[in-house]
């Protein structure tokens, strides 16, 4: 694997959609360092307020007389006032040392439409409205980052997430594109190119990207498939990822619907920490990330809607863990954002950037200019261990 993945070579292995309807492209990239960083985008809006409840808020019983627990009910309890849903009791070990947090109250600067795929395109693209910019932040970063920009990424789906798109060039395959030359086709072949030192080196990659997109099409694409491939790549040359996990649109009966995408979510960060082992996990960072929140009031349906103000979750060895961030709104009427959100009280790209900063040094007017335009970075988050 690690000769496949060369530096000067952005691979992405395709497989059929069908066969992984949660997950999409699994996107890695070298970068300089010995740190990890996994975005991992949730498609369809996460409820935070029903992940990480703010049992010790008096409005929440009122909005949501049918999904709210208290700690007696099963919740986790985290600080008194916030309490994690029982569908990540596999993260609360996390928790307890020190490798969870989370940001209550963010969002992007998406407002008012609640359209999944505009929030997911500024979400992905890092940029402060909708503009038609077709680049993502993560091809930003490989571009403005010294070391990174002989980098490679690879893509299992169709094509990568947005966060991906943008100037920095990649090759692809895919498994819809297979070599089907027989043994004898392929000697040939390897004949007649063994003086062209050029042609020679793309068809022997060609032949090893298909034996590994058989891998991946035949055993990868499972739920935990992704993300231990990330995982391997990761312990490799790799020090970025970036996968989507979907399910998150819960508009009826939520306290049921909400379970699947929660298990998918504890079993990815399960799964990548165990894949990774104790000494790489302690340098890495991950952050999961959502294009908007919810409505704080159940729907009639005993869901909820597309709202404004959500929820970032951080975890990782390297992450300053046991806090949860972000500046508490409140929940009664007039503390709500067009009286039926919760109010965002931060930027959610500030909290990869400052992933970014601290763990590569990414200088902070790249970040507020190029990376994330338009983003104030403000004070030191300290996300990071120091």
């Amino acid at each position: 694997m690690k000769d496949l993945l060369s530096r000067r070579t952005i691979l992405k292995i395709g497989c059929s959609a069908a066969a992984s309807p949660v997950f999409t492209p699994l996107v890695c990239a070298a970068a300089p360092g010995d740190h990890r960083f996994i975005a991992i985008i949730l498609r369809g809006a996460m409820d935070g307020l029903d992940v990480v409840q703010p049992y010790g808020d008096p409005s929440l019983q009122r909005l949501r007389p049918n999904l709210v627990r208290s700690p007696d009910e099963g919740l986790l309890d985290l600080d008194g006032f916030f309490g994690l849903n029982a569908g990540l009791s596999a993260l609360y070990p996390l928790w307890q040392q020190g490798e969870l947090a989370f940001a209550n109250a963010v969002s992007t600067p998406y407002r008012d439409s609640r359209s999944h795929f505009d929030g997911q395109d500024i979400l992905e693209t890092g940029v402060s409205s909708l503009t038609g910019r077709r680049e993502g932040w993560l091809n930003r970063f490989l571009g403005a980052t010294e070391g990174a920009r002989e980098s490679y990424a690879v893509s299992v789906g169709r094509s990568p997430d947005l966060i991906l798109e943008g100037p920095a060039q990649y090759s692809s395959w895919s498994t819809q594109s297979d070599v089907n030359f027989s043994v004898d086709v392929i000697a040939r072949f390897q004949r007649m190119y063994a003086k062209d030192p050029l042609f020679a080196a793309m068809f022997n990659r060609a032949l090893e990207s298909d034996a590994i997109t058989d891998t991946v099409g035949k055993k990868a694409l499972t739920e935990q498939g992704v993300p231990r491939l990330a995982a391997e790549f990761l312990k490799e040359e790799a020090r970025i990822a970036s996968f989507s996990l979907g399910g998150w649109d819960t508009h009826i009966r939520q306290s049921n619907t909400i379970r699947q995408p929660l298990r998918r979510l504890s079993d990815a960060i399960t799964t990548i920490k165990g894949t990774l082992g104790p000494e790489i996990w302690s340098r890495t960072a991950i952050v999961a990330m959502t294009e908007f929140g919810r409505t704080a009031r159940q729907n009639g349906a005993m869901g909820t809607d597309h709202g404004t103000g959500g929820l970032a979750i951080l975890s990782g060895g390297a992450i300053n863990g046991g806090t949860v961030h972000g500046k508490w709104p409140g929940l009664t009427d007039s503390d709500l954002y067009n009286q039926r959100d919760l109010m965002p009280t931060d930027d959610i790209r500030r909290y990869p950037a400052w992933m970014l900063r601290s763990l590569f040094g990414v200088p902070r007017n790249v970040l507020e200019e190029t990376i994330f335009p338009g983003l104030e970075l403000g004070d030191d988050l300290r996300l990071i261990r120091s």
